[in-house]
């Protein structure tokens, strides 16, 4: 059977040694955040030949880029705001990622639209979704199917028969969103990226007129250290602002975020065969199954309290009830709910009030020499992103850059997955699990499965699942903390699984497990597990009592008193004249 060969483990070596080699090496671009265009420009970068450094505060995609509503998609709304050139884009990087670059993590969605207007509204949507099936060239998901109330209903027979006239079919992706952030980042560090999170930026090293570096500090030991690179590239999403101002130089753009909330319900509560795409009197409402529940969401509402950790409110999550439940049989309750989440987006500002019409197209700006930044755009243009920024910073770059070739480059898991999902019973029979443990395992590593699994050929309890959270295996843990950069119980629960909101636990009732499965890996003395045990228990404790709270300042005032899991993080960073 074949195997992929191993992508570079982000474990607590390589963290050791990226350490010195930031504060040892001269790099070509130093990338500022690990969100999911951070490690995009990483990755354009590293395949270029260039040599680079990414850094990141916190950990990959903790901040808006594992908050999205999950989807890898073109943005069927953005038609009638006549961003043709955005949804062309974006469908195209669909495309791409579903063949090739990530078809292990980017998977195909069928979505029901209800028609409510019996005259004008099918022609219209059916002139919308035709648009979307063709503008991004050739496809690997079926094209639009025009249904009846009956045929629309049989597909979700959750639904209202009052709610609709009729319906369209058509397809678009989801994606895991935090493991496909990571999953980039360490395709980077493959290419040769030095990588490295909790590892924030304090300040801008200069040479005469020119930024010619940074300067960093060790979130969890305040230590520091200078990386000099020719570029800095500010990647860092609705912390863009902030990086800016520490620079001392003035910005070309400015960021305004818009908080988006989304509730995780069980998948028995909503009986449905695809997702459902629901018009808000503001913007959309998605219903998108994710393994046994629905992610519902989002809202779209203007922040401007703590960007680290975005609190949802008891009003955010009554309008999502209230409006999903105008379509339900069976309404949901807040009973019902097991998970909820909050996020960012980074809208560049324009002159409306209303976030919901600020753009999603990207900018780009060298903003001094040596100096670029990059905010706006949307989850799915990533690598166009990335490719943009990059071209702009070689103007700052003595050698000569090559082109980008991302286009051509999976992500480690991507090359061998589809003969391994053909291979399915016979890896089961190797390791003695399930073929539906394997599926979902590739889904998630996907020709790196071998790698996980292998971890545990000394201690093969490992390959039972954790006790309160059986969808995972207790080497999947393991592996985060080993192979992906996962340094806090935080990290595994909210990113490396999504433990925190598929159970109604949050988490609490495996902490103690899970820190104790990687307590070996990093290094954890039992002191150290009884406070990451605490931090995280305080963490939920803090996000649940928030949810209860009517407007943005209470809850923000109780998710911001949380304890942080990183114990050197500064906020704000202060700023030297």
């Amino acid at each position: 059977m074949s195997k992929q060969s191993g992508a570079q483990f982000l474990g607590p070596q390589q963290r050791k040694d990226a350490w010195d080699q930031l504060g040892s090496e001269q790099f070509d671009i130093v990338v500022v955040g690990g969100g999911v265009v951070g490690s995009g420009i990483a990755l354009d970068a590293a395949t270029r030949g260039l040599r680079v450094a990414l850094v990141e505060a916190r950990d990959y995609a903790s901040g808006t880029s594992s908050r999205s509503s999950k989807m890898f998609h073109g943005g069927l709304r953005y038609l009638e705001q006549l961003e043709f050139g955005l949804v062309r884009e974006a469908l195209r990087e669909r495309e791409l990622s579903l063949s090739t670059l990530a078809p292990h993590l980017v998977k195909p969605l069928k979505f029901l639209f209800p028609i409510t207007h019996r005259v004008w509204e099918r022609p219209y949507m059916a002139a919308g979704i035709f648009l979307y099936d063709t503008m991004g060239g050739a496809k690997s998901v079926p094209a639009q199917k025009h249904l009846t109330r009956s045929g629309a209903l049989r597909l979700a027979p959750g639904l209202k028969r009052s709610s609709m006239v009729g319906g369209i079919r058509y397809y678009d992706t989801v994606v895991d969103d935090a493991r496909h952030t990571m999953t980039v980042a360490r395709t980077a560090a493959h290419y040769g990226a030095v990588v490295r999170t909790s590892t924030q930026v304090v300040g801008f090293l200069r040479e005469a007129d020119r930024v010619s570096g940074v300067r960093v500090r060790d979130s969890e030991d305040g230590s520091t250290t200078e990386v000099r690179g020719h570029v800095v590239i500010n990647a860092t999403g609705v912390w863009t602002d902030e990086i800016q101002a520490l620079s001392n130089q003035r910005g070309r753009f400015r960021v305004r975020a818009s908080k988006g909330v989304h509730i995780v319900v069980p998948r028995d509560r909503v009986v449905s065969e695809a997702a459902i795409i629901l018009r808000t009197e503001k913007s959309v409402l998605f219903v998108i199954p994710w393994g046994n529940h629905w992610i519902i969401g989002t809202t779209d509402t203007d922040w401007n309290l703590d960007l680290a950790h975005p609190a949802a409110t008891k009003a955010d999550i009554d309008y999502i009830l209230g409006h999903v439940n105008k379509v339900l049989v069976t309404p949901l309750t807040h009973d019902d709910i097991d998970g909820v989440y909050a996020g960012l987006r980074p809208l560049l500002a324009g002159e409306s009030d209303e976030t919901s019409k600020l753009s999603r197209e990207h900018a780009v700006a060298r903003v001094a020499p040596g100096l670029v930044a990059i905010a706006g755009g949307k989850y799915t243009t990533y690598r166009v992103m990335a490719e943009d920024a990059v071209d702009m910073a070689s103007e700052d770059i003595p050698a000569r850059v090559a082109p980008s070739i991302t286009e051509k480059v999976p992500l480690v898991g991507a090359d061998g997955y589809f003969a391994l999902v053909n291979q399915t019973t016979a890896v089961g029979e190797q390791y003695g699990l399930h073929p539906y443990r394997v599926k979902h395992l590739l889904d998630r590593y996907g020709s790196l499965i071998h790698e996980v699994l292998e971890l545990a050929t000394d201690t093969p309890e490992l390959l039972q699942p954790i006790t309160d959270a059986p969808d995972y295996l207790q080497v999947e843990a393991v592996y985060a903390a080993a192979a992906e950069g996962a340094l806090h119980l935080e990290d595994i629960l909210a990113r490396r699984t999504r433990i925190s909101i598929e159970y109604a636990h949050r988490g609490v009732n495996c902490a103690e497990q899970v820190a104790q499965l990687v307590a070996p890996v990093l290094g954890w003395d039992a002191a150290t597990v009884d406070r990451e045990v605490e931090t995280y228990r305080a963490r939920v404790e803090a996000e649940v009592h928030s949810q209860a709270e009517p407007d943005d300042s209470a809850a923000d005032a109780l998710r911001a008193a949380a304890p942080e899991a990183r114990a050197e993080i500064l906020e704000p960073v202060p700023i030297s004249r």
